[in-house]
């Protein structure tokens, strides 16, 4: 008799254990230069790589041209947490250069357009 098997995981998002393997049981690690805008670069093109997982490599394929954190997590279908701490990995290991973007300007005529966007979204 085949009865249907019970998943332990949500069929559209895959195993759940996935992601735990894939950081190696790391999560939430703080890497406050890591915003979704940060470019990445790869900064050892054409050397080989030492580690050996597939997202590793096709995060440093994808920074070949620079890249923010945002779109490698996209490209990847990873959430943003567990795509920073593969990125991170790769910084620590000089693999990957990034830049941060600027501060924000904090102009006043900025804090007025954000006042006007929000009063209109309250009278919705």
């Amino acid at each position: 008799m085949n009865e249907p098997r019970e998943h332990w995981y949500e069929e559209d998002s895959g195993p759940l254990v996935r992601l735990f393997a894939v950081t190696r049981g790391r999560g939430g690690v703080e890497r406050p230069e890591l915003s979704m805008t940060t470019q990445l670069v790869d900064a050892q093109r054409g050397t080989s790589m030492w580690r050996t997982e597939p997202e590793y490599a096709d995060i440093v394929r994808m920074c070949r041209n620079p890249i923010s954190v945002a779109e490698v997590a996209a490209h990847l279908r990873l959430p943003l947490a567990v795509t920073k701490v593969l990125i991170g990995d790769l910084i620590d290991d000089g693999r990957l250069v990034f830049r941060m973007p600027p501060p924000p300007t904090g102009s006043t005529s900025d804090m007025g357009l954000l006042t006007a966007v929000l009063e209109g979204i309250r009278s919705l």
